[in-house]
């Protein structure tokens, strides 16, 4: 890869960069949802996403992480900006995981790809017909996804993993304009109980039915959302893909295929 500046400016010519050095951008949260209401295409509105600046610890985190590296990767220039959503551009599935990997999707610049969890979660995509290969190392490793788009709760790697309640209110602007943008989902996977919580507050704020009580989280829970416009959008509940998990054996591969399998319906 070309030897870009760490963290990647917008526009330098990084592989799938949809921002320029001319994409506005949001400070605050009041910004995120003015331009995300303004965002008329998802090419535009992932360009926004991928130079957002609207969280002041998020942005610190990101763009230390961007200079003083892994060891592993210290060749290496990192992305160090916001992730933005990743996949096909009119997806019926949503993959709704937790924040980018300090030294994953922050450095690669695409969600899940160039750590543990990506190789777990793109190698079950591949086994069950979602995805075009079954690695995922690096924005321009040709990677594809059918009829899947992977969502995030939080566009930015987190200190500990741990975005604080108004960083998640904030990013929740981005996302709630993402789900008008993509008026085909009929079903989401929520990976950990963060997404499956997302999911219910996104659909709150969305105007969705929402069942009552509240379906709790576990892996393979099953609840449905009614949308406005009529459709039914079920959401599976799914163990992340990290390596707590999926080193001691809480989700297996079998497990995971299985969501994906059930998410067809």
């Amino acid at each position: 890869m070309v030897d870009f500046p760490s963290p990647v400016p917008p526009g330098a010519g990084w592989p799938g960069d949809p921002a320029t050095a001319r994409t506005p951008v949001a400070h605050n949260a009041a910004e995120v949802a003015r331009l995300a209401a303004a965002a008329d295409t998802l090419a535009e509105f992932d360009a926004r996403v991928s130079v957002c600046r609207a969280c002041p610890r998020l942005v610190a985190w990101r763009e230390q992480v961007a200079v003083e590296k892994r060891a592993a990767f210290a060749d290496q220039p990192y992305w160090g900006r916001p992730v933005p959503s990743f996949g096909d551009p009119d997806p019926w599935l949503l993959i709704l995981g937790l924040a980018p990997a300090a030294h994953g999707g922050n450095r690669t610049g695409r969600m899940f790809t160039g750590d543990k969890s990506g190789d777990w979660l793109f190698a079950s995509l591949y086994r069950t017909g979602y995805a075009e290969q079954p690695t995922a190392t690096a924005a321009d490793d040709g990677q594809a996804l059918h009829g899947v788009r992977m969502v995030a709760p939080v566009h930015c790697a987190p200190p500990k993993n741990a975005p604080t309640p108004e960083e998640k209110a904030t990013c929740g602007h981005w996302l709630d304009r993402e789900l008008v943008l993509l008026p085909h989902v009929t079903a989401i996977v929520a990976l950990g109980s963060m997404a499956w919580q997302t999911a219910h507050a996104t659909a709150t704020r969305m105007g969705w039915s929402v069942p009552r009580p509240r379906v709790h989280f576990t892996h393979g829970a099953v609840t449905e959302f009614g949308t406005p416009d009529g459709r039914t959008i079920r959401c599976l509940g799914c163990y992340h893909v990290s390596q707590h998990n999926t080193f001691t054996g809480r989700l297996t591969e079998a497990m995971l295929d299985q969501i994906f399998r059930d998410a067809r319906g």
